[in-house]
């Protein structure tokens, strides 16, 4: 029999259903209340949502999501030149709350994410702090460049779109950056991002400038514009610097660097003319096709620029699915309980461990292993998540398949080891999550031969994947067994 229910966390990390006090695993079919919260250097909104999951097995399946409220549009509040208005964003999502007919403990999972120049603000901190009471049920994700690349394209669709067609580019336009990405076979294949963006420089009714980012500088010297705040920005000025921004944009469209305004290295594998079909999300995509915006920054001069470059180009604008809300809709969660036979941890203490990103590395697993391309893949795959600086924990996730030799193993672990160096060599432990059954062996080998000085968490019969987050309990002692919640975060068109 199909039944829904609602969770609860009790202090011990285990999750539970309110009402019959059941555990996840035991129930068919998990109803979420969800809210996906998308803080940018231009725009803030939420979105709030219902997800479906089915067990098939041992863990839970998205069947269904619908949106239920979409919020305002709310022009990000700034108190001064380095800060965020945290007072008035918080207002603005209570309002919020309020029209979808919610209360925070109605919420029982969602997404927090900070964007383009929002994240590099000095309260992004304070910001955050704002859903310190859902700190338990929300992901929380400070997305630089790189990470944001990878979530506009999937939110905008261009992801999905080019799982069925040819590659398609995708070019997500927001306040301070764009973001490019090139979509081949359902994923985001390479990346780059550079500064140019609609509120690099905002003004009033009357043309006058009311806040010049370093980069909006930037771009009224190159256009030789003498301005500062102060100063009137005719209608012709802003045509030359979206101009400027949109010739910087169609470069990096066709891999030549600007190394001025680029914030990620040149994208690869989108030569001029490889790629016909383009993709726009973000808040200037909502001027093209006629749509209305704000009047107070470049985004209408933006679009304009573009549209008339991809035409001339003879580029194919498809429009995107999710366009300012190319975003995260939320997160499913689910509980997963693993068997304690083949899991290893050493200390016995180092559980639990709360919120890491997953890192989904691509190697092959031949009859012999390379260890040296599982590093560098390792390696790629934290740069792609933005976590190559080794400041946060992460959980790997592998595959795997064939036999469990002690060479194989010796090179994966030798392979896992090198590529997590700024990871370990923070203090943080290493995570394995293994889909296959070697979690135990493979912890051992690490121990035993490599050069590990923290914990070593390694556990097994898990699928993960990227835009994954998860939470691994203390270990049961009657069953041998640990807890993990998987929180994986959704977007609207996949």
């Amino acid at each position: 029999m199909t039944r829904t229910a609602r969770i609860e966390a009790d202090p011990g990390g285990r999750v539970h259903f309110s009402g019959a006090g059941r555990s996840l695993i035991e129930e068919d079919e998990i109803e979420l209340r969800s809210v996906g919260v998308d803080i940018g250097s231009s725009t803030s909104h939420l979105l709030f949502s219902t997800i479906v999951l089915e067990r098939m097995d041992t863990r839970y399946v998205v069947a269904d999501r619908r949106v239920d409220h979409e919020s305002r549009i709310l022009l990000t509040p700034y108190a001064g030149e380095n800060t965020i208005d945290a007072e008035a964003l918080g207002a603005f999502i209570a309002a919020e709350y309020d029209a979808a007919g919610m209360r925070p403990e109605d919420v029982d999972t969602g997404a927090l994410i900070l964007t383009g120049v929002a994240a590099r603000r000095s309260n992004a901190r304070a910001i955050g702090e704002l859903f310190a009471a859902e700190a338990g049920k929300f992901v929380a994700v400070s997305a630089g460049d790189g990470l944001e690349t990878l979530m506009a394209a999937h939110g905008s669709g261009a992801a999905a779109l080019s799982r069925d067609t040819a590659p398609v580019l995708n070019v997500d336009i927001g306040g301070g950056t764009t973001k490019i990405a090139l979509c081949e076979g359902g994923e985001a294949v390479a990346r780059t991002a550079l500064d140019a963006g609609a509120r690099l420089i905002a003004f009033d009714a009357n043309g006058t400038i009311t806040r010049l980012e370093p980069f909006g500088r930037h771009y009224l010297d190159a256009a030789g514009l003498a301005l500062a705040e102060g100063d009137r920005l005719t209608p012709q000025d802003r045509e030359r610097v979206a101009a400027l921004m949109a010739d910087r944009i169609m470069a990096a469209m066709a891999g030549q660097a600007d190394e001025a305004v680029l914030r990620l290295p040149p994208l690869q594998g989108a030569k001029a003319g490889a790629v016909r079909r383009v993709v726009v999300s973000g808040g200037v995509s909502v001027y093209l096709d006629g749509g209305a915006g704000v009047a107070d920054d470049l985004g209408a001069d933006l679009a304009r620029a573009l549209d008339s470059r991809l035409a001339v180009a003879g580029l194919e604008r498809i429009p995107a699915r999710q366009g300012i809300r190319a975003t995260v809709v939320g997160a499913s969660q689910y509980t997963v309980q693993v068997s304690g036979s083949t899991i290893f941890l050493d200390p016995d203490d180092a559980l639990p461990l709360r919120n890491m990103a997953v890192i989904a590395p691509a190697f092959a697993l031949g009859d012999t292993i390379d260890a040296d391309a599982v590093a560098a893949a390792v390696a790629e795959a934290l740069d792609r998540m933005d976590l190559a600086s080794g400041d946060a924990p992460v959980a790997v996730a592998l595959p795997w398949t064939g036999s469990a030799s002690y060479a194989r193993l010796a090179a994966l672990a030798r392979g896992l080891v090198r590529g997590l160096k700024p990871v370990l060599a923070a203090g943080h432990p290493l995570v394995l999550v293994v889909e296959g059954d070697i979690g135990g062996l493979l912890g051992m080998q690490c121990r035993a031969e490599e050069d590990v000085l923290g914990a070593i968490v390694s556990i097994d019969g898990i699928a993960l994947s990227e835009f994954d987050f998860i939470d691994i309990g203390s270990v049961i002692r009657q069953t041998g067994a640990a807890p993990v919640v998987v929180k994986s975060l959704l977007f609207p068109t996949e």
